[in-house]
């Protein structure tokens, strides 16, 4: 694969974590302090091949965000802008908007507070859109874009996510519009991004499931958004620059010593389950339950636990727990 080390397109990049504290009234808050903290150390992470995560991914359109009100939302982004611009790499976030009007509004307010791509979603309606809906829903999403000077990433994800799906066809004659850098395909299906990829080699593609990271770069993925790298990025960062020198073996080893935590980001609660996950990692349970979302009941938190440890075990055998 032809790479640009300085086109964070090739990269992985993380999906950092919003860690929350409780405040004097017992209510939960955002802890900016944790949360840019835990985001510079990720950053600082490097791959055995000396490479680092190639950009900073927060309050996407899954996990905490969608417990947050815009003006938290807004808050957290513009503290974690700063973090962006000191590692130089571009802040990435995520919109979803019932009309393409609700969706211009939030783009104006992301790029605002200093994010630089936004991951795109299908419009939040019941009924799935037509296509030509769609397109009118992402054509005013990139000229909003094109206003305030950002990049958009149209953001296929039925899977997990249970939105709406875009068309092999759709995603095509997205990928066209001068304000799209590059398309997020999250699905299991790795099928999608090999279509795209026969007919366009030039097109740029992240993959969005950990499990199928490996995969989807054999299919043409040039890059890929990760959450289970947040919480192992020695491990995430060394199989992307694998992947990126077609060492496929190398990355399948990986891929593999990853597999029962990376199992996790293709679920409902990946939020839930990798937040705790990244609390055991840095000695912070609590922390690591402590969400917006969904309280794990013991089961969840055993099995999680479990998957943890079995991953950590795998890593520390290749040198690759960090």
């Amino acid at each position: 694969m032809e790479t640009n080390s300085k086109d964070w397109r090739y990269t992985v990049m993380p999906a950092v974590f919003t860690w929350l504290k409780e405040s004097e009234s017992g209510a939960l808050e955002i802890d900016f302090d944790e949360t840019k903290r835990q985001a510079a150390s990720v950053l600082k992470a490097k791959g055995k091949g000396g490479s680092r995560f190639g950009g900073l991914v927060a309050s996407g359109t899954l996990g905490e965000n969608s417990y947050l009100t815009p003006e938290q939302r807004l808050a957290l982004l513009k503290s974690l802008s700063d973090v962006a611009k000191e590692y130089d790499v571009p802040l990435i976030s995520g919109a979803a908007a019932e009309t393409k009007e609700q969706l211009a509004t939030i783009i104006e307010g992301l790029a605002a507070v200093g994010v630089n791509t936004v991951m795109v979603m299908p419009p939040k309606t019941k009924e799935a859109p037509s296509d030509e809906e769609m397109y009118a829903y992402y054509a005013l999403a990139a000229a909003t874009a094109k206003k305030v000077g950002v990049t958009i990433m149209p953001y296929n994800n039925p899977d997990a996510a249970g939105y709406h799906a875009l068309s092999i066809d759709l995603l095509r004659k997205l990928s066209a519009l001068p304000e799209v850098v590059a398309l997020k395909i999250s699905t299991l299906d790795v099928s999608i991004i090999e279509t795209l990829i026969v007919e366009n080699k030039d097109l740029k593609v992240l993959a969005g499931v950990d499990s199928v990271t490996v995969h989807a770069g054999l299919a043409g993925a040039c890059g890929g958004i990760t959450g289970v790298g947040t919480i192992f990025p020695k491990a995430s960062i060394t199989m992307q620059e694998h992947v990126l020198k077609g060492e496929w073996a190398e990355a399948n080893k990986i891929s593999q010593a990853l597999n029962s935590i990376s199992y996790l980001d293709a679920q409902p609660l990946l939020l839930e389950y990798l937040k705790f996950a990244m609390g055991i990692h840095h000695n912070d349970v609590e922390g690591g339950l402590r969400t917006y979302g969904k309280k794990l009941t013991q089961q969840q938190i055993d099995d999680v636990r479990a998957r943890y440890l079995l991953a950590k075990q795998r890593l520390e055998l290749l040198g690759l727990a960090d």
